[in-house]
């Protein structure tokens, strides 16, 4: 991925205060490591040799007792105590700067890469594992922390520290400081070689590990199936050699680095013993001092140093890259369900009454060349309900998902109120649709967030009016702590009844025009299902509504039944012109009246 580190910068606030505070940090840093050791070379040269102070150090003589060499080695000894404690509070201070920045660079590319994930239409979410989309938000989003501060920082550091070193070398030895230089070359070669190797495989860590975390969430979620099945021994094997490829993977990347460090080390330390046995040699012939020597010596280990980190660099730069990578892959998914340039909402409409419904000649599916629904035309009047009916896989749930627009027909167009949906923006659209499912989806919050989940700005009153019409206010009471207590995950600790009927309640808090109900009752038994039926025929009342049942109590009662086939329109009418006719209706309503066998049903 060409020039991934300039895309990832578009998600980085480089204005931050903390990087200011983090780059000031830096050039004082570099100004300390060349003052260091100059009180030593005054102590070496000029306390103990009894050499005069060169012309640019003539003013230490001027500070109070510093004429004699006792009071000199006073003020060098306290010299150094203050530049050991400067740098140590500039070292705190770009460690907790660099903590909060960090931090903050990571949050803000997860949170833009979490929000663009909920943009992504279903099609993409049904190809895709959770595990793994959890771990590129949580995990690779420290890619943009660790190309600031990990990458770009020790490049402005190195080069402002080098530029630094170089030149106050220059000044003491001007040959040493070429040869001192010239291991770059040798730098430069190792970080070619072997920065390809290091993000390939960094990537592949990262990936086996995003495979971890969909496998356990995977194994997790469907715990009651695990288990009723005898599965954990398997699924444990799995979970076993999936972490043996994870850690070799591991080992791999880190073997990488290894030798890769070693390399440099090995570089820097062969450039140091050079230059000890050339300086050795230049204080022989007299044209350098014993002190001058050591600081030379102690610039080359603070030259180095940036020479060692900007070759490390390159192990950063691919582990970044290898997150990045993976976070950018999301980033490029477009959506195939968007708002168009020209979207805006919908006409305001009155509350209560329900919206006309129009498909029009909707052709759609899910993979090229295979279509579900061929041809599909529907017009639904406002406040109407309609049943689909058919046998599995005739296009029931896949034409009632074209209504909300979570995915686009190839072909003809959806209509509310005469407006096409891929006109209007997709928050005020969904605003007008309310969902009671097969499955719930609770979350696991309180009993009153859970109801107010699509008006989460509705009072307290509200949510209770709401239960109270969807029959799930006196359950609601008996509960530890009413309203406000907190369900399990997926509401685990309901039954089937209560979970649905908090289904009911929020579709009724949202209030929306048009409702949608995809088997909402089949998978109770026939004493809750009637006792639930009371409250989904208030929840219909005045609200365009589209029902998805096998089950003829649900239907019956629907204005029109529409009978799906092969993912055309096979039937339309009452339940009685439909029994009438000797067709597909008539089949299933036979088969569910045991008027025939299940085993010669068509």
């Amino acid at each position: 991925m060409k020039r991934w580190w300039l895309r990832l910068m578009s998600h980085v606030n480089l204005r931050d205060r903390g990087l200011m505070v983090i780059m000031a940090a830096v050039v004082l840093d570099a100004v300390l490591t060349v003052i260091r050791p100059w009180p030593l070379k005054v102590v070496i040269d000029n306390v103990l040799s009894g050499q005069p102070l060169p012309e640019g150090l003539k003013w230490l003589v001027d500070l109070p007792g510093a004429g004699s060499a006792e009071g000199l080695l006073a003020w060098m000894a306290a010299a150094t105590v203050l530049i050991f404690i400067a740098g140590q509070v500039i070292s705190v201070s770009r460690t907790y700067s660099e903590t909060g920045v960090g931090k903050r660079m990571v949050y803000i590319l997860a949170g833009n890469l979490f929000d663009h994930l909920q943009r992504l239409s279903l099609s993409f979410h049904s190809t895709q594992r959770t595990g793994d989309l959890v771990q590129r938000v949580t995990a690779d989003t420290t890619c943009a922390r660790d190309l600031v501060l990990s990458v770009l920082l020790p490049i402005f550091s190195s080069v402002f520290t080098l530029a630094l070193m170089f030149t106050v070398m220059w000044g003491l030895d001007p040959t040493l400081s070429l040869f001192a230089i010239l291991l770059s070359p040798l730098l430069v070669l190792l970080v070619r070689l072997m920065s390809r190797p290091m993000k390939e495989r960094t990537y592949r860590q990262r990936q086996l590990e995003s495979e971890m975390t969909s496998q356990a969430e995977q194994t997790l979620t469907a715990m009651p199936v695990v288990q009723a099945y005898g599965r954990e021994a398997i699924e444990s094997g799995r979970f076993s050699e999936l972490a043996k490829r994870t850690y070799g993977a591991y080992l791999s990347a880190m073997a990488s680095r290894v030798k890769f460090n070693l390399g440099v080390s090995t570089v820097t330390a062969a450039g140091t013993a050079i230059i000890m046995i050339l300086g050795g040699m230049h204080v022989i012939e007299g044209s350098l001092t014993v002190g001058g020597l050591l600081v030379f010596l102690s610039y080359l280990a603070a030259l180095y140093a940036p020479l060692e980190i900007l070759a490390n660099v390159s192990v950063s730069f691919a582990t970044a890259g290898a997150g990045a990578e993976r976070v950018l892959e999301i980033m490029d998914v477009k959506s195939d369900v968007s708002d168009a340039p020209d979207a805006r909402p919908l006409a305001p409409h009155p509350s209560g009454e329900g919206m006309r419904v129009t498909i029009e000649n909707v052709t759609f599916g899910y993979e090229p060349e295979r279509p579900v629904l061929r041809n599909v035309s529907l017009d639904v009047r406002a406040g109407e309900t309609i049943a689909v009916v058919g046998r599995t896989g005739a296009g029931k749930s896949t034409l009632i998902a074209l209504i909300p627009r979570f995915y686009d027909p190839w072909e003809g167009r959806v209509l509310f109120d005469g407006t096409d949906v891929r006109k209007v923006t997709l928050s005020d659209l969904r605003s007008q649709v309310s969902s009671v499912l097969q499955d719930p989806y609770l979350l696991p919050l309180s009993v009153a967030e859970n109801i107010a989940f699509g008006r989460p700005e509705a009072s307290r009153e509200e949510i209770v009016a709401a239960a109270v019409a969807g029959g799930a206010d006196e359950f609601i009471r008996r509960m530890p702590q009413g309203y406000d207590t907190v369900i399990g995950e997926r509401g685990a600790t309901l039954s089937g009844g209560q979970k649905q009927r908090l289904a009911i309640a929020r579709a009724f808090l949202r209030d929306a025009p048009v409702l949608i109900m995809d088997e909402p009752t089949s998978a109770l038994d026939a004493k809750t299902e009637s006792e639930l039926l009371v409250s989904l025929e208030r929840l219909k009342a005045g609200r365009t509504t589209f029902i998805i049942a096998h089950r003829l109590s649900t239907i019956r009662n629907a204005n029109r039944i529409v009978v799906m086939d092969d993912g055309r329109i096979a039937e339309i009418g009452s339940h009685e012109e439909l029994v009438r006719v000797n067709g597909i209706y008539h089949q299933l309503f036979a088969l569910h009246s045991g008027i025939i066998d299940g085993a010669n049903a068509p």
